[in-house]
Parts: C-alpha cells; structure tokens; sequence
C-alpha cells in the first residue's frame, strides 16, 4: 500500500569532509527529531497544552521526565508511561529519582 518515493536533498557546508562523515551528521539530527521532538509532540502532547504562564517550567519537567526514563534503558516512552500509570512502583524503581 506505500508508494515508494525518493527525495535528493542539498546540503552547503564550507568544510570539506567525506560523504560518509556528513550522512552521520544528517542522520544524528534527524535522530534527535525523532526521539525527542516527535515524543514530545505525540506521547507527552507537548503541542496540545494549554499552559501559558511559564510553559518553559513544563518543558523543563517533560525533558526531566524523559532523560530519567532513556537513562533507564526506556525504549519505548508510551508504553513506559503507561505502565507506570497502572504500577506507580515500576515508575519509582527507577534510577536517578
């Protein structure tokens, strides 16, 4: 059902390193959208809140929250979280509380 598609993306850069060097760069980023941003955004509805007064506060706590879960060996956040809703233990058990 998916249809393959292909993209060619320019980069500039005033350094000269290899190919290879720059795909790491690009992927390392994307790796940054992908698991911070995206579960930000989708687990913990970042971009639904409705904070207005200080919402750098709430941010600090989410980035909090997710920094001790990775440290954790969490792969999965909402599945993370959802288990510590139905076992607040699982949640305490972890390091760095």
């Amino acid at each position: 059902m998916w249809k393959r598609r292909e993209e060619t993306a320019f980069y500039a850069s005033s350094v000269m390193l290899p190919a290879e060097t720059f795909a790491s760069a690009i992927r390392g980023h994307w790796a940054v959208e992908n698991e911070n941003h995206w579960v930000r955004d989708v687990t913990l509805a970042e971009d639904a809140s409705r904070i207005r007064v200080n919402p750098g506060v709430m941010a600090r706590l989410r980035s909090q929250a997710l920094n001790i879960a990775r440290a954790n060996g969490v792969k999965n956040i909402a599945q993370a979280w959802w288990s510590g809703a139905i076992d607040p233990a699982v949640t305490l058990s972890y390091r760095g509380l």
